[in-house]
């Protein structure tokens, strides 16, 4: 029998303290969110490792250092709007909605969106909601949205993605060059110019539907 509380605890001690995470707020939802409600049933004893762990159809959770960096770079406050984009089966919302006021979770598939719905009702998050549709156009219906999420990496961040950003918003992904290596971003809307920043490698699993089209060759 996993000890799940034991498992949280070391994953923050271990993971994310000795990792340059130091908010405290993110922390505390790191440590007191149950991450094994939101993996497959026979993933639930791997919950807590340091990996990008499958959870089906090609999609992963995010390795739990990575995704944090990224949150702590976005710099929520409790008065934003989030877009989270590939939520899958809902850790990430889980994690934005105890930061932020209002949390947009948009899933192409129904059957993650409706086990993020039931997850997300089980911890009785009423600040958050999944609605299923295309990763990459986004949610404009609610935009314009203070933080943007990629729940995975990207050959390039859409424009219609970056036209939901806020003045000041900020966006937070991991980025593909040409050769595939994986690179965190920070990336903010200032003046309607978007532009970013590198803040470590990370080789994160592409978010399906965001991979590098084949240019044409002569």
């Amino acid at each position: 029998m996993v000890d799940y509380t034991a498992a949280r605890t070391n994953m923050v001690d271990s993971q994310l303290r000795t990792n340059r995470v130091w908010d405290q707020r993110l922390l505390a939802a790191f440590e007191t969110l149950p991450r094994e409600i939101f993996v497959p049933d026979k993933a639930r004893g791997f919950a807590y490792i340091d990996e990008d762990l499958p959870i089906g159809q090609g999609r992963h959770l995010m390795e739990p250092m990575v995704f944090a960096r990224l949150i702590q770079a976005a710099a929520i406050e409790e008065s934003d709007m989030v877009l989270d984009l590939g939520c899958g089966l809902g850790y990430s919302t889980a994690v934005l909605a105890r930061l932020a006021a209002t949390v947009v979770a948009v899933e192409e598939l129904a059957a993650f969106a409706d086990s993020a719905t039931a997850s997300l009702e089980a911890l009785e998050v009423t600040n958050a909601v999944v609605v299923q549709g295309r990763l990459t156009q986004g949610y404009a219906k609610q935009a314009p949205y203070d933080v943007i999420l990629l729940g995975g990496a990207v050959a390039e961040v859409p424009q219609e993605i970056e036209a939901q950003l806020a003045e000041g918003g900020r966006l937070v992904g991991v980025l593909l060059d040409e050769d595939g290596l994986g690179r965190a971003m920070l990336m903010r809307k200032d003046e309607g110019v978007v532009s970013g920043r590198v803040l470590f490698d990370a080789s994160t699993p592409v978010l399906p539907g965001f991979e590098r089209k084949d240019g044409f060759v002569f």
